[in-house]
């Protein structure tokens, strides 16, 4: 089979990913037409669409991924049993003597590369997630300085793509993008041309994926905080690396409220249970925070275009970095290896993963999927 007929449209994606639950909410499928919106972090088909094949459904990172395909075209080879994915550097970082802090959370390092970006020209404008309340909306920004606006981590999921798409359609190119494992999977999507559109061109300057292990539906997660507190009195929601095992609520009033996270697990979206990439394999470069070292970030630097921005920021001072404790290196192996065989092992037990024909979820090599769940 022609790995373009396996691309369906819209009732296929209804019925393989939103009546499943396997849906996350990026917003791929969002301002692509006005048939998909997005409501409080979740996917609603308004109308009914009749194409056969869409970039609804091609763009989707929960169904027909290929992910030796993907892998060859991001990074040149087929996808391998690594736990962290393909990636040339892996370092510490922090915001460097040239980014004030200003709000932002963990090292500040995915902000400072940002804020480098736009400043030096690698990209025209960025996608980020902001927020409205304790509501994640998307953003598209051309000004630095805007930057910082959205420096604060959101736990529910948002419909970030979205941004990306309306960029797009406005004729943005070198996009940078802020984005989740799942949303930079479906930016490789994007990126492979899935439909094989003659006047293709990638849209994308630089993806910067920030770790993730999952995330909870919005509204579940409001009425769970409505409970608990007056949520317009929420400054900054908060969750510590391990071993601190709660969430943190800041309120403008300077109160904090601890919340053990295993009453928040009881929130996250079904479709994270099958998620198999806790590092955002698919970005230009991966940014998480330092276990144990809250004011320091992870940096996995995966791509060429991704190492010149990293050394450049070095350079002149946006970022500081230096070599991972090995220790510290042992455990992120350890941690992303378990979340993806997690997600593998419960995918093959309810036959997701490479059907014959066409509407798994996953394709990966038999011999790749054996090591990652041994």
């Amino acid at each position: 089979m022609d790995e373009r007929d396996k691309i369906k449209g819209q009732n296929e994606l209804q019925e393989m990913v939103l009546n499943t639950k396997l849906c996350t909410g990026c917003g791929a499928c969002i301002e692509l037409c006005p048939y998909f919106k997005s409501y409080k972090g979740r996917t609603a088909i308004l109308f009914p669409c009749t194409l056969t094949q869409g970039r609804c459904f091609a763009f989707c990172p929960k169904v027909e991924v290929d992910l030796d395909k993907l892998s060859q075209g991001s990074f040149g080879k087929p996808y391998g049993d690594s736990p962290l994915g393909s990636y040339q550097t892996i370092m510490v970082s922090k915001a460097g003597e040239k980014v004030d802090n200003t709000g932002f959370q963990a090292g500040g390092t995915v902000s400072s590369l940002t804020l480098f970006a736009l400043k030096k020209g690698y990209v025209d404008g960025a996608v980020l997630t902001d927020r409205d309340g304790l509501l994640p909306v998307p953003r598209f920004i051309t000004n630095p300085e805007d930057v910082f606006t959205c420096a604060s981590s959101k736990y529910t999921a948002a419909p970030t793509l979205s941004a990306l798409n309306r960029a797009i359609s406005k004729g943005f190119r070198k996009i940078g993008i802020v984005a989740t494992p799942c949303q930079a999977l479906a930016i490789a999507l994007m990126r492979s041309n899935p439909l094989k559109d003659n006047d293709f061109i990638d849209p994308t300057g630089l993806v910067i994926g920030i770790f993730c292990t999952w995330a909870m539906d919005f509204r579940a997660f409001e009425g769970f905080l409505s409970a608990r507190v007056n949520i317009s009195g929420i400054k900054k929601i908060d969750i510590p690396p391990p071993p601190a095992e709660v969430m943190e609520i800041f309120m403008k009033r300077g109160k904090k409220i601890t919340i053990p996270l295993d009453e928040v697990r009881a929130l996250i979206l079904e479709g994270c249970s099958y998620c198999i990439d806790m590092t955002a394999e698919f970005s230009d470069i991966s940014v998480g925070v330092l276990e144990g070292h809250p004011g320091m970030n992870t940096l996995i630097v995966r791509t060429e275009r991704g190492q010149e921005i990293v050394d450049n920021a070095i350079q002149e001072g946006y970022i500081m970095a230096s070599a991972i404790p090995e220790e510290k290196l042992q455990h992120l192996i350890w941690a992303s290896l378990n979340k993806k065989r997690r997600a593998l092992i419960k995918a093959k037990q309810e036959e997701m993963l490479n059907k014959e024909g066409n509407g798994t979820f996953l394709r990966l090599r038999a011999e790749v999927l054996e090591k990652l769940i041994a």
